[in-house]
């Protein structure tokens, strides 16, 4: 029992104070290294699984392949834990698991007795994915602050021009300029530029998104932007027409102009500049695919699929993927147990969403797309936590490049838009597609960081102190 202080009532304390201790708040580090284990996981059954329906044995190559993709996920795990231990713990697992997968697809077709044999690419494809997790590495360590990328928004735009800019003055392959090539060596530069322009998208748009979002007058419930706020989306407009007349590259070029509209709309908050987008695209589309003979050839593909496929005694991309697909059904035919090798060459690039939808039918297509969408979304959650403006749009930018990507491609394999020849992220085979989206994947990732980090403590209050009094004598 105790009594009351001076003034104060019997039986409660003249003054009571309780001191709550601060606690942290969780970094999700251990989630995150608990989902990695599923992420590992599932490609090795999936290996295993394919090398039992192929040679009725388990693959020779299932130990190390495991421990390779294990050895890699574990170190970015590490340098995530130690660089940025409050980022996103879904992001690093969904990104392993589509790589994993890709490899298994990958050596799947390697496999295939039907194929050339001189040159398998699995190998190849899991010394670019070391590549790229060495990369995701040093975006980790070395990018302090995402905001820094913002002091280079000007330079950002002059690389991006070059690198789309770069395979015109390089032979075509199979009728599109996408690649640069030095003897054995060939890159695809449009894979860096969908890194770099959203970092010159973000830092021009912040600063110039007040004067865009402003409207003259409203049109059919639309808010019209004013005459001379359009010269942004024209420049961008008219310089995706080039790639696609000069390169004849639909992919970037549809994945160039959407990915500015899409921060534009983010940026502004009109509705208008989607319209305006979406016309510009369309029309320029059309003018080029009346005009351009590869473009137009890729157009009457997809609309004649099956005519093309008669005309060219059977050797028809789309025709055979439509095939593949519908061979599939709904749960498949089972991994290693499919056709889809008829396609040829274009099995392992684009089309390689064939051989998945062939031997894990219409279920395993969903379940791949439900992962890109996972990946998609926590990018765009991020933006949404983001505290700074740059950082969201620059998020917004890179994760709506992600999900345009994967759009096109499946549109494209599917029959739902023209072929664009461009890689399924982390999935195809291609040393630039997938180092750059594990660079794309480090930068959400620092950004995530930061939105998600916990606001510093505030110190205790200062003490009150009575001024010192001067005695005078």
């Amino acid at each position: 029992m105790t009594g009351g202080g001076p003034g104060g009532s019997p039986g409660i304390p003249a003054r009571s104070t309780t001191t709550i201790t601060p606690q942290a708040a969780p970094n999700r580090r251990n989630t995150e290294l608990a989902m990695l284990a599923f992420a590992v996981a599932i490609p090795v059954f999936a290996y295993a699984n394919t090398g039992l329906a192929l040679d009725a044995r388990l693959p020779a190559g299932m130990l190390g392949y495991g421990l390779g993709l294990a050895a890699l996920a574990l170190g970015a795990h590490l340098v995530v834990r130690r660089w940025a231990p409050y980022a996103d713990p879904l992001m690093l697992p969904l990104a392993t698991l589509l790589n994993g997968l890709g490899l298994v697809f990958i050596w799947r077709l390697d496999k295939a007795p039907e194929l050339p044999q001189n040159s398998p690419s699995a190998p190849g494809q899991l010394l670019w994915s070391a590549l790229g997790v060495a990369l995701f590495v040093a975006v980790m360590v070395l990018l302090r602050d995402h905001r820094l990328l913002q002091r280079y928004t000007y330079v950002s735009m002059a690389a991006a021009m070059v690198l789309l800019a770069a395979p015109a003055f390089f032979p075509p392959v199979y009728g599109a300029r996408v690649w640069i090539t030095f003897g054995g060596f060939s890159i695809q530069p449009a894979e860096f530029a969908k890194l770099v322009l959203p970092v010159f998208f973000a830092g021009y748009l912040m600063v110039k998104r007040d004067a865009l979002a402003l409207a003259s007058r409203r049109v059919l419930g639309l808010y019209l932007p004013r005459g001379r706020d359009l010269g942004p989306i024209l420049v961008v407009w008219l310089l995706s027409i080039l790639i696609l007349v000069f390169e004849t590259d639909l992919g970037t070029s549809l994945l160039f102009f959407g990915i500015f509209v899409l921060m534009l709309y983010v940026a502004t908050e009109r509705t208008s500049w989607i319209v305006m987008g979406l016309l510009l695209a369309a029309g320029g589309a059309f003018a080029v695919g009346a005009t351009e003979g590869h473009v137009h050839q890729r157009v009457s593909d997809w609309l004649h699929p099956f005519a093309q496929a008669r005309a060219h005694q059977g050797n028809s991309q789309l025709a055979e993927s439509l095939f593949a697909l519908g061979a599939g059904g709904t749960v498949g035919t089972g991994l290693g147990q499919g056709h889809s090798w008829l396609i040829g060459f274009a099995a392992k690039s684009d089309f390689i969403l064939g051989t998945i939808g062939e031997e894990t039918g219409l279920a395993g297509l969903m379940a791949l797309f439900l992962i890109y969408a996972l990946l998609v979304e926590r990018g765009m959650r991020t933006a949404v936590a983001a505290r700074d403006p740059f950082g969201k749009l620059l998020a917004v930018g890179l994760s709506g490049g992600l999900a345009l990507q994967v759009f096109v491609v499946a549109g494209g394999v599917t029959g739902l838009i023209p072929l664009t020849g461009m890689t399924l992220p982390f999935i195809a085979q291609g040393g630039s597609s997938v180092i750059t989206n594990w660079a794309l994947v480090a930068v959400l990732l620092k950004i995530s960081d930061s939105a998600r980090r916990p606001a510093p403590t505030p110190g205790p209050p200062a003490e009150r102190t009575e001024p010192t009094r001067v005695l005078r004598t």
